[in-house]
């Protein structure tokens, strides 16, 4: 452990610096409303990639359809990152445009 213990010039007396360590950032993972990907689609990956109750994943999709769109969590970087990434390829994979973004909070 390192010792942030200094001797002020001439004092004999010892300071300390404080050492601040910030919060990381959070990031809110977006999705847009889009007239191609289904409902049942974007519920399923709120589902299957969000970890999402049912009950919630409607909801959340609704918010989206209704609103155009919806924040469907809050995560570090490279988690809502990643959540995106699987979101987007998931719906690539099934021939939906679903935009999915990360916006930080």
């Amino acid at each position: 452990m390192a010792d942030n213990s200094k001797q002020a010039a001439g004092t004999g007396v010892a300071t300390r610096d404080k050492v601040r360590v910030e919060k990381p950032h959070q990031y809110k993972v977006v999705f847009h409303n889009d007239d191609f990907t289904t409902m049942e689609f974007v519920t399923e990956v709120l589902r299957r990639v969000f970890n999402k109750p049912v009950d919630e994943a409607v909801a959340l999709m609704m918010k989206v359809h209704r609103e155009g769109r919806a924040i469907v969590g809050i995560y570090s970087y490279d988690i809502a990152m990643t959540k995106a990434s699987m979101a987007i390829a998931m719906a690539r994979n099934e021939g939906f445009p679903l935009r999915v973004t990360c916006e930080q909070e």
